[in-house]
């Protein structure tokens, strides 16, 4: 039988990253569930190499060792976030959870991220972890002008962060347990970008250009692509972007 989510757990004032100190235990053979929070990262990473950072004691910073971890773990852990942090929340595929905001000097609404999801991990040896970062206390105006504008925060007292973790592993354990379809079901429900323009650097090429109309996923979580002629293409991986195309 696998261990409950969050034990055993570890809990450091300061930290690299969460995800580097979980993997690191996974490696040398701890259960699955194992939990490694933090107060503070100060390498924090994201996906495409980004850094995840945020004042100390303002954040969950918490990452996870799962054993045997299906195959929309990614997925899973933004319908979970998403259970716990309010029902304005929705995902950006793949990893970011986020909330509509429009700023004062355009008419584009602006999905501001709450939180992120990074999963890593060892296929071959059956585990990953899975990292998830939530702006909990964090005060947006005060954050650097060149990501406060696509930022967003539940701006919660810090007394907070506990509570929220343990209403977000029950919920993963909840999520983690149900069945694929339904799972996509509810992820498509909070699905940020489907009917939008975007754009994408990475993929495969697409004759006009790497832009379409989001469509959706489909049974593997790949995010569905309408393009300009009609037809479809499905993205695997990679990061999309908001675009006005025209």
């Amino acid at each position: 039988m696998k261990s409950r989510l969050g034990h055993p757990r570890l809990h450091l004032r300061s930290t690299s990253s969460t995800n580097e100190r979980a993997r690191e235990l996974a490696v040398a053979g701890a259960p699955h569930g194992t939990l490694v929070t933090a107060a503070e990262q100060t390498a924090g990473r994201g996906r495409q190499g980004r850094t995840w950072s945020a004042p100390p004691g303002s954040s969950l910073l918490c990452s996870l060792v799962l054993r045997d971890p299906p195959a929309l773990t990614t997925l899973i852990a933004a319908v979970a976030v998403c259970d716990v942090v309010g029902q304005n929340a929705r995902v950006k595929w793949p990893n970011d959870v986020v909330v509509e905001r429009a700023p004062l000097d355009t008419y584009e609404t602006v999905l501001a991220k709450l939180a992120g999801i990074l999963v890593e991990g060892r296929p071959q040896e059956s585990w990953a972890v899975l990292g998830i970062g939530v702006n909990v206390a964090v005060r947006v105006d005060d954050l650097p002008a060149d990501v406060r504008e696509r930022a967003a925060s539940l701006e919660l007292p810090r007394s907070a962060i506990e509570p929220l973790l343990a209403d977000l592993l029950s919920a993963l354990a909840i999520r983690l347990a149900e069945p694929a379809q339904a799972l996509l079901d509810v992820w498509r429900a909070r699905d940020a970008l489907r009917g939008r323009e975007i754009s994408w650097a990475q993929g495969p090429p697409i004759a006009g250009g790497r832009h379409g109309r989001a469509d959706g996923i489909d049974g593997e979580g790949r995010l569905l692509v309408r393009l300009d002629d009609g037809t479809t293409t499905a993205l695997s991986a990679g990061e999309v972007h908001l675009a006005s195309v025209g």
